[in-house]
């Protein structure tokens, strides 16, 4: 599951196919309210700096969560 971190103006101008929109906050508060352990997700913002200091955060609670690495500019660039 890919999720988009960033704000929701910035999701809906455009997000990576098949992305699912979590604000940076819910998941930093509430991860269990949107992460299952079991499953993997991959997570990206727009550079990929608050996305990787959340992923390391979410795996030190025992989430399986990996950064995309250059957030969403990157990767509209490809």
């Amino acid at each position: 599951m890919i999720i988009d971190i960033r704000s929701k103006l910035e999701y809906e101008l455009g997000h990576i196919k098949n992305a699912i929109w979590i604000p940076s906050i819910e998941l930093y508060h509430n991860p269990s309210k949107y992460l299952d352990k079991n499953k993997t997700y991959r997570l990206y913002c727009n550079s990929g700096n608050k996305s990787k200091k959340l992923v390391e955060y979410l795996n030190n609670l025992g989430y399986q969560c990996q950064d995309i690495v250059g957030g969403y500019m990157h990767n509209l660039l490809r």
